[in-house]
């Protein structure tokens, strides 16, 4: 063989370490977990029902869900950074199967508490968008990275759209307990999955290199990331509260808990079209300015929706539209931070942000709950969400979009 084409041959990648493959797994890895995660919501009404506890305890399972998954997010995206996105998904999938499968089995508050609240939220931390899309963004090229970001993104939708019908027939053939069991099972196809998005945060040359310290102290001194940290918050709040009491919130109207199933697939089907498109929008326009467009949609569809008589078609409508604007906003953050602050630490301050997002989540979901069990409507939660979905438009807006300068070694010598 001629050296050329020897060399040719040593430098080509396997397959398993080719950009399509990491993007194949790390989309298999979020259809399942984010999949997994979106069916529980169904479970609410059966469990409580069957358990004799109110919506509130629930509710705060979800909510301590949200919070365990926003406090060691930022864990993960630094182990991922440090140690590989492939060990930290494999572990957090068998932590994440571990809590759906206890879940299941619990018998009282403080059980389901730890198994869905703590155990899951930790499993999501290191098998979700953190970790995944902050792997994705390390190997794809820049004028490629917001549609590669979108279409992994998507993926997760997909999930929803698929598991949330398979979830309800689980439920509705075995009951919640043996349902909830199944789904731990398929949680553990995760496991092998995570080879795909193995890899480490790159070494950077001696003159762009930063410790932690640093890192986080640039962007805790940059506006434009507060600013992100405040809309993603919203973005929590919002759909934490409609993807776990749509549901309730649809049965109580007299609808059929298959409508209600329905209803949470289509939000699923349709982001896959919204984050596609916003992945498309997001390499061709500056981010900031989607995403401001995204959150005040976001408010006039929830308006709409409130203002009129809920029937099957304006429950499937809504499930529509507001999934055209669900979860687009996780890959245009990403890539949003990526862009500020660079590839090094980008699992340990998305990681941050995406915390802000898991306090709005545990707000939203908690309360929910809470002033339902208190005043039987969800009303003030729906106008809540509507103003705060303004409120996340007009934080994106004055965001400075270009990477943070910073000092190299030459300017000091």
């Amino acid at each position: 063989m001629p050296a050329d084409q020897s060399a040719d041959v040593l430098a080509r990648k396997p397959f398993w370490r080719a950009v399509w493959f990491m993007l194949l797994c790390g989309g298999l890895v979020l259809t399942l977990a984010i999949g997994i995660r979106q069916t529980f919501g169904l479970f609410q009404s059966p469990m409580m029902q069957d358990l004799g506890w109110g919506r509130e305890t629930f509710a705060l399972m979800i909510g301590i869900q949200n919070l365990v998954w926003g406090l060691t997010q930022p864990i993960a995206g630094a182990l991922a950074d440090r140690f590989g996105a492939g060990r930290t998904v494999a572990i957090s999938a068998l932590i994440y199967g571990a809590g759906i499968y206890l879940m299941g089995q619990a018998s009282d508050p403080a059980s389901l508490h730890i198994s869905g609240g703590l155990l899951i939220g930790m499993g999501l931390s290191g098998t979700s968008f953190g970790v995944v899309l902050s792997a994705v963004n390390r190997v794809v090229a820049e004028e490629k990275r917001s549609l590669a970001l979108g279409l992994v993104g998507a993926a997760g939708s997909l999930g929803q759209f698929t598991m949330v019908p398979m979830g309800q027939a689980f439920i509705t053939a075995y009951g919640w307990p043996f349902a909830l069991t199944l789904l731990a099972s398929i949680s553990m196809l995760i496991i092998p999955l995570a080879a795909g998005v193995a890899g480490k945060a790159p070494v950077q040359s001696a003159t762009t290199s930063q410790t932690v310290r640093e890192s986080l102290a640039e962007a805790f001194h940059h506006r434009g990331y507060w600013l992100l940290i405040g809309g993603f918050f919203v973005c929590g709040f919002h759909v934490t509260f409609i993807g776990t009491h749509l549901p309730a919130f649809l049965t109580d109207q007299g609808l059929a808990a298959s409508i209600a199933a329905l209803a949470l697939s289509l939000v699923g089907l349709f982001n896959i079209f919204g984050s596609l498109g916003c992945g498309w929008l997001g390499g061709r326009y500056p981010k900031k300015y989607v995403l401001a467009t995204l959150y005040a949609l976001r408010s006039v569809v929830i308006m709409i929706f409130i203002l009129f008589p809920v029937t099957p078609f304006t429950a499937l409508l809504f499930a529509a539209c507001i999934g055209l604007l669900w979860l687009a906003t996780v890959p245009l953050t990403t890539g949003l931070v990526g862009t500020l602050f660079g590839p090094q630490h980008l699992g340990l301050l998305f990681g941050i942000v995406f915390f802000s997002h898991q306090i709005g989540s545990f707000l939203g979901v908690w309360l929910g709950g809470y002033l339902y069990d208190a005043t039987g409507s969800y009303d003030a939660v729906w106008w809540a969400a509507v103003a705060l979905g303004l409120l996340a438009a007009i934080l994106h807006w004055p965001i400075e979009e270009r990477a943070v300068e910073r000092p190299t070694v030459d300017e000091f010598v």
